[in-house]
């Protein structure tokens, strides 16, 4: 949409001067009578709270959803990004409003957008506001202006990606209010109008989504533990004199003394300068990813708020071997704690980017445990929005921060993200609008390839392959690269005729066999089978996309069996277990994913972890302990152990087929999904040398029980067998 039609004659305002903290507080005022209805638009970059008359408008947090907002000066050498949209929040604010005088404040800045000294800054802090509907007298429609008052906010130091230190001594802490008088501060000046889109989005907005009443970690001392790994705030009931100082430290780990772990504090912090008497705080434009926090001064701690999207949970599931229970519990959360402003992202404290490696692992995972219909919908606007004009190049973020990757795991998101999107929720517009970006990537990896293999990215960029293996990576990462160029092809197979593109099937076609015959001609043995040895999940790999022979699969089969456990990255990790699972090793799949080796869940789960780290325990590195892509492999505990599925060549679990993997190292599994149609649920449990199966269906939902080769027709309700 067009400015005019989203904000009418209302202006992008901005300061006179800029602030030494890129966070400011507009305040407008209107006149209406007694008000029928009205609506607000409000966006303040890069993050906003808005007020009118006193009172919040909303408890979304971290609007507006992040973006690539518009053209920016740090795009890589040579690039012009396809899109840059914003996503304009609308409220309902009729309930708001008085007759007479209204006021509207909004507190705006910092975010992804505006970062002083930042590779990553948009531009200076901007804030526009719409409030339009009709009253006594007709309709109305005000907005900002020349005539609206702004000032620094009481934020003294701020970094999105650490921290924030608030004075409130500031008179500005009162200017929420609706009687605060803010003459004195100096008129809004007219801000340069972003070059972009503006659009509406369904996507769901960061909020409150939990209340934890944290625990004192010993008998004296301030160190208190959430009990899980989380993101938000700490609520905090400042006492101190004016001037005193309240600091807190976060980290994800605490020490043998109880202290937090200084290698796991990840630079964040937060600091309040007491204004005298009693008030309540918290941080306000940032969020913190931490389990243990320790508070310095005269504070009281009131509770802690766990903010991540308001994504509700779509499934559940339950068996009796504690490693998977916790693998499963400990994705839904990292996954949760890792969606923040509509971006999928890597981790909560370090970087915070929607990298679309990490983004396009996890997602079939994402979509299975959770309502994300709307978050993966805006972010695959995104995927499409960092692609290269010109080349179709897509980045390793989305939106686009300059960061690591490679031209397979990574890119391939503008295939694998919607291709997943599809089959999940139905929705073949998704793959229409992608598919001619699709391939005009696949064209940007044939200029990057030498022989057939894929062998280079952007110069002076990374090219990585696999990633976080326990030791180091022994995958070339032509190997991996070509993997997922064939594994796209193959997706775009499929596609090419969901689209009307069925003229393409040729050349894709042909593309797949020069792609395989070079990943064959460079890296398979005929004399044994194997793909470079079999180590760190090649075999898998070659396998997925349909290469190697009876022995290829015997010889994972060996090599897993005889570790015991994973040698692999994040994509070798999930690979190898769907290969397993999809070929009828179940038994092998759970044995490697409830393994006790070093490099295992189980390590994690026995080192207290509730959450997913960014490498197994015991590899040659340690760094965040809240990242979700190891945790692809939950997926597979719906998919094969309960066997709810969808026939092939279909898509939005319209109909299903039933078919549990019932693997010997298990006597109890149950769980459901929650499917357009309802709830599904599946359990299963040994009864001597029998197998009680139930299967629950809502109505309307055709379904079928695969046990072999035959096909049992299911009907609404329970469905009991004796297998």
């Amino acid at each position: 949409m067009d400015p005019a039609s989203v904000f009418a004659s209302a202006k992008w305002v901005g300061p006179p001067e800029p602030a030494d903290v890129p966070v400011y507080i507009l305040r407008g005022s209107f006149s209406v009578g007694t008000v029928k209805k009205a609506a607000l638009r409000v966006v303040g970059l890069g993050f906003f709270e808005c007020f009118l008359n006193g009172v919040r408008v909303s408890e979304d947090r971290f609007l507006p959803l992040v973006t690539d907002y518009e053209p920016r000066a740090d795009y890589p050498a040579g690039e012009t990004l396809t899109g840059h949209r914003i996503l304009v929040p609308e409220y309902d604010v009729s309930s708001y409003l008085c007759a007479g005088e209204n006021r509207v404040v909004i507190h705006f800045g910092g975010g992804w957008y505006d970062r002083p000294g930042d590779e990553a800054r948009f531009g200076t802090a901007k804030a526009v506001w719409r409030v339009f509907g009709e009253d006594a007298a007709g309709p109305f429609d005000f907005g900002s202006s020349e005539a609206d008052r702004i000032s620094g906010s009481f934020l003294t130091a701020y970094r999105f990606t650490k921290g924030e230190a608030q004075d409130l001594r500031c008179p500005a802490v009162r200017a929420f209010r609706y009687d605060f008088d803010d003459t004195a501060w100096p008129f809004a000046v007219p801000a340069s109008a972003p070059e972009t889109d503006y659009f509406f989005s369904d996507c769901p907005p960061d909020r409150v989504c939990d209340v934890i009443r944290p625990v004192r970690v010993g008998e004296t001392g301030n160190v208190f533990d959430c009990g899980v790994n989380l993101t938000g705030t700490p609520v905090l009931r400042l006492y101190g004199g004016a001037g005193e100082t309240v600091s807190v430290r976060f980290s994800e780990e605490r020490t043998p003394d109880g202290s937090p772990d200084e290698a796991y504090v990840h630079g964040q912090y937060l600091t309040f300068v007491c204004g005298g008497g009693e008030t309540q705080a918290r941080a306000l434009f940032t969020w913190f990813g931490f389990r243990y926090f320790e508070v310095e001064g005269p504070a009281d701690v009131t509770c802690v708020e766990a903010v991540h999207a308001d994504v509700p949970a779509a499934a559940g599931f339950r068996c009796d071997n504690g490693t998977l229970n916790w693998l499963h519990g400990a994705f839904v959360t990292t996954q949760l704690m890792n969606m923040h402003a509509g971006i999928p992202s890597d981790c909560p404290h370090l970087e915070r980017r929607g990298y679309t490696g990490d983004g396009q692992l996890a997602c079939h995972a994402a979509m299975t445990v959770l309502h994300a219909e709307a978050f993966y919908r805006k972010w695959i606007g995104d995927i499409r929005d960092c692609q290269d004009l010109l080349t179709g190049h897509v980045q390793y973020t989305a939106p686009y921060v300059r960061s690591g990757g490679g031209p397979g795991g990574w890119g391939c998101a503008i295939v694998e993200v919607p291709y997943r999107f599809y089959l999940h929720y139905g929705d073949a517009g998704v793959l229409k609008d992608c598919y001619p970006q699709m391939l005009r990537y696949f064209d940007y990896l044939e200029n990057k390839s030498v022989n057939g293999l894929v062998t280079a990215d952007k110069p002076g960029e990374w090219c990585l392959g696999d990633w976080c293996t326990p030791e180091a990576v022994i995958l070339p990462p032509p190997f991996v690269n070509n993997y997922f160029y064939i594994k796209s092809l193959q997706r775009c197979v499929s596609i090419a005729p969901l689209v009307g593109r069925e003229a393409d099937l040729p050349l894709l076609r042909s593309r797949i066999e020069e792609r395989k015959n070079a990943l064959l001609a460079a890296y398979y043995n005929p004399m044994d089978g194997n793909f470079l040895g079999g180590r760190q999940g090649a075999n898998a790999f070659a396998l997925d996309i349909g290469l190697g022979d009876e022995r290829t699969f015997r010889n994972l089969e060996a090599y897993y069996t005889a570790l015991g456990g994973f040698d692999t990255g994040i994509f070798g990790t999930d690979i190898v277990t769907r290969v397993l699972f999809e070929r009828g090793n179940g038994d092998l799949a759970v044995r490697l994913l409830t393994s006790e080796s070093p490099h295992s869940f189980a390590a994690m789960k026995n080192r207290g972890a509730t959450t997913l780290w960014e490498y197994f325990p015991g590899s040659l590195r340690d760094r965040s302990h809240s990242h979700p892509m190891f945790g692809a492999v939950a997926a597979y505990l719906y998919d094969y152990l309960l066997g709810v599925r969808q026939p092939q060549g279909e898509a939005g679990y319209r109909s299903l087929e039933i078919s549990p993997c019932f693997v010997s190292s298990l006597s109890r599994v149950s769980g459901y999904r929650d499917l357009p149609a309802g709830r599904a649920a599946v359990s299963w449990e040994r009864a001597g040398e029998k197998i009680r199966l139930s299967v629950t269906l809502p109505p309307r939902l055709p379904a079928v029980l695969l046990i072999g080769e035959k096909r049992v027709p299911l009907a609404e309700g329970e469905n009991d067998f004796i297998i």
